[in-house]
């Protein structure tokens, strides 16, 4: 008999489909040289503090040692920026990691989850691989509006069962870019029994300028079942050390203690981080910087008569109204890399980060 490596895999893991990160994007930097327009991930082009690249390059002697596995020196700062205790907080690799984690602490298949039909991709797969049953919820119409394709905070509260364990929400949300505000976030948490923990996504939290909207971090205090995940990925530009952090109640963040993995921030993203966030001057300038070329970006759309929704993230939705795998193609081959949507059920958009000026300008010269 051969081997099938599939047949020996459990029933949940056979369910799965690997999460796909796009493009091969080092073989696309090989193909193009710095011709390359990369605007499918959400970096931030603007680059990481310098005050990040010095701490990375004093640390890099004692990479033979393991890093700290409580990341202290990292918490101690979170706690100081973010109001919290540092008993409140727990470290990851990436936000993707926290929200898998959060599901194998609390999910399993005796439970739901829900989440929002166009929410960020890892909750489905965090509901699948925990074996819970997932809820999907229909986001808000395409011609809502004020938010096309957002959250429903009203339907997602209704579709809740005794037996959901918890709600997966992304504010700003990716890859639509809406948001709800904090007094929506409010009425909702209110509704949502203290057996459901809801974990709001923040990972593009920095970016946002819009009124009335500031971070569900505030909530905290009145609801123990809130967790609040965010990254240094974005604003802060250290995509490639993957390090994010989740903000809970004490209680919560020991039980993920229980089932994090050891060692899981490396002491580079650890220095990294710790001396991005004491540089918020230059997480400032990047928000001023992304608002004003996110702007010009989606008017340069617009005016060739695209609809673009709005965002408060780093990247715009374009809804191309046909099919956009073939515009997705034709910017591919002249080495313009956009994020097909297909894959969230949205084949008539494309999801394109604000980059520099130099690769905005290439991709709106290439659209075909």
């Amino acid at each position: 008999m051969s081997f099938d490596a599939s047949a020996l895999a459990n029933a949940v893991t056979r369910s799965l489909r690997a999460y796909d990160p796009g493009h091969d994007l080092p073989a696309l930097r090989r193909r193009f040289g710095t011709a390359l327009a990369e605007l499918g991930s959400n970096e931030n082009p603007l680059g990481p503090s310098p005050r990040a690249v010095a701490a990375i390059e004093t640390a890099l002697p004692e990479i033979l040692r393991y890093p700290d596995p409580k990341g202290l020196a990292l918490k101690t700062g979170l706690a100081r920026h973010l109001a919290v205790e540092i008993g409140q907080i727990t470290l990851g690799n990436g936000s993707h990691e926290l929200l898998m984690l959060i599901a194998q602490c609390f999910a399993d298949a005796s439970v739901s989850v829900a989440f929002s039909e166009f929410g960020f991709a890892v909750f489905p797969i965090a509901t699948a691989a925990a074996g819970a049953r997932a809820i999907r919820v229909p986001a808000l119409a395409r011609d809502h509006a004020t938010m096309p394709l957002g959250h429903d905070l009203d339907a997602i509260a209704a579709a809740i069962r005794p037996d959901t364990r918890t709600v997966y929400l992304a504010n700003p949300n990716n890859p639509t870019g809406t948001w709800f505000d904090d007094a929506a976030l409010e009425q909702f948490l209110a509704r949502v029994p203290a057996t459901t923990l809801v974990v709001v996504d923040e990972a593009y939290a920095e970016f946002v300028t819009a009124p009335g909207l500031t971070s569900a971090l505030q909530f905290l205090p009145r609801y123990s079942n809130l967790v609040v995940t965010r990254t240094f990925s974005k604003a802060y530009a250290l995509a490639g050390l993957r390090v994010g952090y989740a903000i809970s109640s004490a209680q919560v963040a020991a039980i993920f203690e229980r089932l994090r993995e050891s060692f899981n921030v490396n002491s580079l993203a650890l220095a990294a981080a710790e001396a991005a966030l004491a540089d918020q001057a230059h997480v400032a300038k990047g928000r001023d910087w992304n608002l004003a070329e996110r702007e010009w970006f989606s008017g340069q759309l617009r005016a060739r008569g695209l609809r673009v929704l709005p965002s408060q993230t780093n990247f715009v939705l374009v809804d191309f109204a046909r099919d956009a795998a073939p515009i997705e193609r034709a910017l591919f081959e002249r080495g313009v890399i956009a994020r097909p949507m297909g894959g969230y059920g949205l084949a008539e958009c494309l999801r394109i980060s604000v980059g520099a000026r130099t690769e905005n300008e290439r991709l709106l010269e290439t659209l075909p």
